[in-house]
Formats: C-alpha cells, structure tokens, sequence
C-alpha cells in the first residue's frame, strides 16, 4: 500500500514533474526507482506521486551512487539497505547505551568496573568514552 501524505504536517512535498526538472531526470525513471523499491513516494487521494525532502535525499544518494560511482540498481538497492540497517542498528546502540548508563548509574559503579564491563561486551572504544563522560558528569564514583 503506498504511502498517504500526513495532512497538516508543515513537510514539503513535490510533485513527479517538479522532482525530474530539478534533477534532470525523465519521470519514467523515477517511476523506475520507484517500482524497484528505492524510492517511495507519498501519494495524494487521486494517486498523484508526491516526494518529500526525505525521499529527495534518498534520490541524492541513489544519483551519486549511479551516476558517479557506476553503480547499477541491484548495487543501490543494497547499499540503500545497508545504510537503512544501520540507520536502525544505531538508534537501538544509542537505547542500549542509554539504558546501560541508567543501570551504571544506579549501582554506583566504579570507573574501573565500567572499564572491565566494557571490555566483556566487546564495546567500541568511542562508546565506553561517552560512558565514561557521562559517569564522571553524573557525580559517579571515581575509582
């Protein structure tokens, strides 16, 4: 089922001729892009394709891959879900960190205790830094 524009967001949308101009492509290819699951467009009650910014973006990164890097459409394809994976695999990281910081917080963890943790759980180094930071924020115990 294709996506419905939200009434009274305040988003931007365009429309298919308004999209092909500004980046000089024939309509057809977008429809292209669109039947191949790259782009999904808004449509409006009378099935007009409409595109948000967000769906600009997404042809932005889709017209650099093909037309810069030789990218084909199966490329994009999985590079456009990579990219979404890892969209997803961030925001539950950035869960989970809060959500650990919550429980260090709560058991008055030492700084070096964090250290060990960390270290079992394999996480990144830039990760254990912003816990850390933010343990020593908190008022926790240092050593």
């Amino acid at each position: 089922m294709p996506r419905r524009p939200p009434k009274q967001t305040g988003k931007r949308f365009y429309m298919i001729s308004a999209v092909s101009q500004r980046y000089d492509l024939h309509p057809q290819t977008l429809r292209l892009y669109e039947k191949d699951g790259l782009l999904r467009p808004s449509r409006t009650e009378g099935n007009t394709r409409l595109y948000s910014d967000e769906d600009l973006e997404r042809l932005e990164v889709i017209l650099n891959l093909t037309r810069n890097l030789g990218v084909n459409l199966a490329g994009v394809e999985v590079v456009l879900n990579m990219r979404d994976k890892m969209a997803m695999m961030q925001v539950e990281m950035n869960s989970f960190l809060a959500f650990l910081m919550e429980q260090v917080q709560q058991s008055g963890a030492t700084k070096s205790e964090v250290k060990k943790a960390a270290a079992l759980a394999r996480l990144p180094p830039k990760s254990v830094r912003v816990l850390l930071g933010k343990l020593e924020r908190s008022g926790g115990t240092e050593e």
